[in-house]
């Protein structure tokens, strides 16, 4: 078999759902065994956006909110959406500037996932932001946020002790403790 084919068919498809944020369809089709069966997909309609900052002490900042879908509190590293058609650097500085009202001169993307593959087809983009200035955040209606201002080690604890569970913030900030063990960061 080659790895590079679908071999999924798909018989029909049809919306079941849409929004400005999602779309969800459903698939009646033949799976790669030969059964016919069905498959939903959630279709994101924007790139997910993370970014962590680190300033000139290795301190970074998160964002605390309440997650409507898990029905808890969350700490996170300030991220959000960026339209598919844009930049996902102009989505990236948007967030940023939103949810904790720093601005930054250097930006590298440091990792791109998917981030729930087998049922949607959302990409995320995390980026390292670093020569901060500090101006004056601009959260959403629906965002009602706490900052706070940590050394990275301790992030990084609050990782292992499962403090911090996001999935893109996690994934961040081990990439940012691999990166110093690496000595690409200091």
């Amino acid at each position: 078999m080659n790895p590079e084919l679908n071999p999924w068919k798909i018989i029909t498809e049809k919306k079941v759902y849409d929004n400005p944020w999602i779309q969800l369809t459903e698939y009646d089709v033949i799976n790669p065994g030969g059964g016919k069966g069905i498959y939903g997909k959630v279709h994101f309609k924007n790139t997910a956006i993370g970014i962590i900052v680190l300033d000139q002490e290795m301190n970074t900042w998160l964002v605390g909110q309440f997650r409507f879908p898990l029905n808890a509190y969350s700490w996170e590293i300030p991220e959000g959406g960026g339209l598919l058609e844009l930049d996902p650097i102009d989505g990236a500085k948007r967030e940023l500037l939103e949810e904790t009202g720093l601005t930054a001169k250097n930006w590298q993307p440091i990792l791109t996932m998917h981030l729930s593959n087998s049922v949607s087809d959302e990409m995320a983009i995390i980026y390292l932001a670093t020569e901060l200035t500090q101006e004056t955040a601009e959260p959403e209606e629906t965002e009602d946020l706490q900052l706070k201002k940590l050394p990275f080690e301790k992030v990084y604890e609050m990782v292992n002790q499962g403090l911090i569970t996001d999935s893109m913030s996690v994934a961040a900030i081990y990439k940012i403790k691999l990166m110093i063990l690496e000595g690409k960061l200091k």
